[in-house]
C-alpha cells in the first residue's frame, strides 16, 4: 500500500468518524436541553417565567426555594425523604435478592435451573404497567395498600437484576476457587459472602444503581398504591402540584424548582457510585 493510499484511508476514516460523533452530540443535546431548561426556569419568579426568553436566567431562585419549603409546612422535603427511603431500601434489598438468586443460578447446577432462569427472562419482558393493578389487589387483600410496604415489596425482586447477576457470577466467580474454599472447610454461606459477593460487587453496584433510579423515577406504582399524600414520593408529589397549577398558576414555579431539586440526588449518587465502580473494575483487572 503506497503512502498516498494510507493518507487517503486515514482521511476517509476521519471523515467517517464524524458521523457517530455527530449522532452522539445530537443525542447529548436531546437529553441535556430539557435539563438546561429546568435549571434556567427554576431561577425565574412568577412574572419572569412566561414573559422572558426561555434560556434567560431570572432572579427568583431563592424565593422559589423558600416558597417551596414553606408550602404546606415543608411537605416537599417529606416527599424527598420518602423517595430516598423507597429507593434506598428497595435498591439495597433488590441488590441482595439479585445477588443470592443470580449467584445460585450462575454457580450451582440443580434440577429446574434452566426453567427458573427462563421464567426470570420472561419477567424481564413484562411491562411494569401490567403488574401494577394485580399487585395492588394482592396487597390490598393483605391490608398493605397505602403503606410503605406497598412501595417496598414490589421493588425487591428485579428480574433484570437477577439475570444480570447470574451472567456476572458465571463469568467472575471461578468454580476452581469455590472448590478450593470447600476443601479448606468453608461453608457455602461463607463462600458466598466472603468470596463471591466481593468479586460480584461491580455487577451488584450496577443493579443497585438501576433499581435506585427506577424506583426514584417510578410514578405508576405510587399512583396506584398510595392515597395519603404524606407517603407520596417526589414524583407523585410534584404531579399533584402540577395538577393544582391548572387553577393556581403560581404553583408552576414550585413544580419547576422541585423538579430541579429532584434530579440532584440522582446526579450525586451516580458520581459517588461511579468512583467505587471504577475502583472495583480496576481492582478486578489487577487480580486477573
Amino acid at each position: 500500500m503506497t503512502p498516498l493510499t494510507l493518507t487517503a484511508t486515514s482521511k476517509g476514516g476521519r471523515r467517517t468518524a464524524w458521523v457517530p460523533t455527530l449522532v452522539l452530540i445530537l443525542g447529548a443535546l436531546y437529553c441535556l436541553i430539557p435539563i438546561a431548561w429546568v435549571v434556567v426556569a427554576a431561577t425565574k419568579d412568577r412574572s419572569e417565567l412566561f414573559s422572558t426568553f426561555t434560556f434567560a436566567p431570572g432572579s427568583g431562585f431563592f424565593q422559589n426555594l423558600s416558597d417551596l419549603t414553606a408550602y404546606r409546612d415543608g411537605i416537599f422535603w417529606r416527599w424527598m425523604a420518602n423517595s430516598a427511603f423507597y429507593a434506598g431500601v428497595g435498591a439495597l434489598l433488590s441488590a441482595a435478592v439479585s445477588a443470592a438468586g443470580g449467584y445460585a443460578l450462575g454457580r450451582y447446577s440443580f434440577r429446574g435451573r434452566e426453567a427458573i432462569f427462563k421464567m426470570i427472562l420472561a419477567g424481564v419482558l413484562v411491562p411494569s404497567i401490567v403488574l401494577a393493578v394485580p399487585q395492588y389487589l394482592l396487597l390490598s387483600k393483605l391490608g398493605m395498600a397505602d403503606s410503605y410496604w406497598s412501595m417496598l415489596l414490589p421493588s425487591i425482586l428485579s428480574p433484570y437484576g437477577v439475570y444480570l447477576v447470574r451472567i456476572y457470577a458465571a463469568a467472575s466467580v471461578p468454580a476452581e476457587l469455590m472448590e478450593a474454599a470447600r476443601m479448606d472447610g468453608a461453608s457455602e454461606w461463607r463462600i458466598f459472602s466472603r468470596i463471591a459477593v466481593p468479586m460480584m460487587m461491580p455487577g451488584l453496584i450496577t443493579v443497585f444503581l438501576f433499581q435506585f433510579v427506577g424506583i426514584w423515577n417510578n410514578f405508576l406504582l405510587p399512583f396506584v398504591m398510595l392515597a395519603d399524600d404524606e407517603k407520596f414520593p417526589i414524583t407523585l408529589g410534584l404531579y399533584t402540584l402540577l395538577a393544582q397549577g391548572a387553577s393556581q398558576p403560581a404553583l408552576y414555579t414550585l413544580v419547576i424548582t422541585g423538579c430541579l431539586l429532584a434530579i440532584v440526588p440522582l446526579i450525586g449518587l451516580f458520581l459517588v457510585i461511579q468512583r467505587f465502580w471504577s475502583l472495583d473494575l480496576m481492582s478486578g483487572s489487577v487480580k486477573a
